[in-house]
């Protein structure tokens, strides 16, 4: 190839040219009106109807909020201008006929010789099995016609898409609430559907789904297992309209309910440099509301994501300066607004509580679990400022609509063992929350453990039930503590009802009436709880049985008695866990299973209790199980051999009862022969 002898200023634009076509639009020198394109693309254009930028718009075909990086201004310019040429993954265009005679046309998202699941063209996924389809017909063109656009319009839409470089951290999208905004099915969830942490608002994981019963549980088989990258998952799935969605560190992927096969997935690096649980990419779920699903990230963002396309819509940073803040909840949608915490208390931070607008990403709250100097509770840290006085908020809340008040616990001090400078009962660590949600303020709180010097947060499930209590109607709170105490309070007024130890307690003869430990120290050195009585993972109620299921764990130490340091070490009794079913009257344990193996905090599982008169769980030794709600029973169990650290969920699909939970790196799914 001869040489180009150009002038200098014809050369320079011919490189920017050939570069142009090779480098991401964002990186190009594009001409055209960028402004004039937006408006062209939202107004006359119409290409709004199919697509979203930057949370406005449509979300029928690809979002195109980053389409200046994933396109070159070529590759740009031919999907405006012969859009069939390429077709995008995912986007197949087919007419499905069902076998009842319905007919729908979409995208084929994902299929395989025995399901499909389509996309409309509305933005609606449906999972459909291979039984259910007469016929699929594929259509050999693009959905999207030929922009119709005059060449100045073309330069200028090639311009606006050129400069969209994603979603930017921070800034809230401009974005107006979308029609489906949608609380009531939050609210008041359909009998099949598991659309929030817990399943409900209320936090007492009991499924009215009964199909799944005491008859007929041995019949559970595997229906499916979908992997997750990620060893030791700790998330709880959620499910409407048939599509599973899960959490990992920093990923999500929507699934098809009945088979598992993956619609969507996004995710994004891990972060380096950070510390404790988010470090080791611990995620615990998400939360959806409309047309949006929600998560947090390792380093404490937290992030919108299209529950169709799976695309980000927004991104908030929770920290406003940098701290050893993690995040690792799942997030709680109450009304319009999305509800989450952070971690990093055994490291220093000053934790906090944030709402966000769910359409926007834009923090309508904080609420500080440290106080600031002149705030209520900062009298309570006596030495010095508690700057960076722990009260992680990692665990998800419960929320009462009747009342109105959202629910949330709290985490230790820092530091936790040397408490040399803090001084006091150290609000608002170790709490209760009891908050308007609109707002943030708080209506009440209760510490459990004041001035905590054993790392025992409260960061343990809030049951919300509404029952008769000795007699009386009561809207109460069921809380099992890893200091070792069964809590009941009236949530109304925040009234202690009852406080008494479900597992072996000496560290305090009991709770006195002002609510607070009457701390004492064992003759023997005996002390117990050590380490936790109970963890995070989920806590059940049945409203048949009115019993409390919490799995516990009986592991005392020694401690020498003051003055006598030199005492014979007495004989420690054997550190073993119980899942405990407790009278919440009385809080006596009416039955309990002992758990044959390892006792480590990392081998904690959830309950989930159901209408059908089971309660599932997982056991130390990595084996599913269930049991009769009334007496703890036996009546199924699966080996799984992996370690289990979440809690399990059940759905139901064109009428078909599910049980699901992940199980170290996968999610398993269950259902009858």
């Amino acid at each position: 190839m001869p040489a180009f002898d150009l002038p200098a200023n014809q050369l320079d634009a011919l490189v920017v040219f050939v570069r142009s076509l090779n480098s991401p639009a964002a990186e190009s020198s594009v001409p055209g009106d960028a402004a004039a394109g937006e408006q062209f693309f939202f107004a006359r254009g119409r290409c709004a109807s199919c697509h979203m930028v930057g949370g406005r718009g449509a979300s029928i075909g690809p979002d195109l909020s980053n389409a200046g990086r994933e396109m070159t201004v070529d590759e740009i310019r031919q999907a405006l201008l012969a859009p069939g040429a390429q077709i995008t993954p995912g986007y197949d265009l087919v007419t499905v006929t069902l076998r009842d005679g319905h007919t729908i046309r979409g995208f084929a998202r994902q299929r395989s010789n025995f399901d499909l699941q389509l996309q409309d063209l509305e933005g609606r996924l449906h999972p459909l099995d291979h039984d259910q389809i007469a016929e699929v017909r594929d259509e050999k063109h693009s959905l999207m016609p030929p922009v119709t656009a005059s060449p100045g319009e073309l330069r200028d839409l090639i311009a606006f898409l050129s400069r969209l470089d994603g979603v930017k951290p921070g800034v809230p999208v401009a974005a107006e609430a979308s029609p489906a905004m949608d609380f009531s099915g939050i609210l008041q969830p359909r009998p099949g559907d598991w659309p929030t942490y817990d399943g409900t608002l209320s936090g007492h994981r009991y499924s009215a789904l009964a199909q799944i019963n005491t008859t007929n549980v041995k019949q559970l088989v595997v229906k499916w297992a979908s992997p997750i990258p990620h060893f030791g998952l700790e998330v709880t799935p959620l499910v409407r309209d048939g599509i599973m969605y899960v959490a990992g560190p920093n990923q999500a992927c929507a699934l098809d309910a009945r088979t598992g096969r993956q619609i969507w997935q996004y995710s994004r690096p891990r972060t380096p440099g950070l510390v404790g649980d988010a470090s080791l990419g611990t995620n615990r779920g998400m939360a959806m509301l409309g047309d949006k699903v929600f998560m947090v990230t390792d380093n404490a963002h937290l992030i919108a994501l299209n529950r169709t396309t799976g695309s980000l819509v927004w991104d908030a940073v929770m920290p406003d300066e940098p701290q050893h803040y993690g995040s690792t909840v799942a997030p709680l949608v109450v009304k319009d607004l999305v509800i989450a915490g952070v971690s990093g208390a055994d490291w220093g931070i000053r934790g906090f509580l944030s709402a966000y607008k769910a359409a926007t990403g834009e923090r309508a709250w904080r609420f500080w679990t440290i106080p600031a100097k002149g705030d209520p509770g900062y009298n309570t840290w006596k030495g010095k400022d508690p700057e960076f006085g722990g009260g992680s908020t990692w665990l998800t809340g419960s929320y009462d609509p009747e009342t109105d008040t959202l629910f949330w616990s709290t985490a230790t001090p820092f530091p936790v063992s040397d408490d040399r400078y803090r001084g006091g009962d150290n609000l608002f660590t170790d709490c209760i929350l009891a908050l308007n949600p609109g707002t943030g303020k708080l209506k009440w709180h209760y510490q459990t453990t004041p001035h905590d010097v054993h790392a025992w947060d409260t960061t343990e499930p809030l049951a919300l039930v509404d029952a008769p209590y000795r007699g009386i109607p009561r809207k109460l709170l069921l809380h099992a503590d890893r200091n070792g105490f069964f809590y009941v309070l009236d949530r109304a007024e925040g009234q202690l009802l009852l406080a008494t130890p479900f597992v072996h307690v000496t560290w305090a003869s009991g709770i006195g009436a002002d609510g607070r430990p009457q701390q004492r120290a064992p003759e023997d050195g005996v002390f117990c709880p050590v380490d936790e009585a109970t963890n995070y993972n989920a806590t059940a109620f049945s409203p048949v049985t009115r019993l409390y299921y919490v799995m516990a764990l009986e592991k005392c130490g020694y401690v020498p008695p003051p003055g006598n340091w030199g005492a014979k070490k007495p004989p420690l009794p054997p550190e073993r866990k119980y899942l405990r079913a407790l009278d919440i009257e009385t809080g006596k344990v009416v039955w309990e299973n002992p758990q044959i193996g390892v006792t480590e905090s990392k081998h904690w599982a959830g309950v989930l209790a159901t209408a059908g008169g089971i309660l599932f769980y997982g056991d130390p030794g990595g084996t599913f199980v269930a049991v009769d709600e009334r007496d703890g029973k036996p009546l199924w169990h699966f080996p799984t051999n992996e370690v289990i650290k979440a809690s399990p969920i059940t759905y139901e699909v064109l009428g078909q009862q599910f049980v699901a939970l992940a199980v170290g790196s996968n999610i398993i799914s269950f259902g009858l022969q």
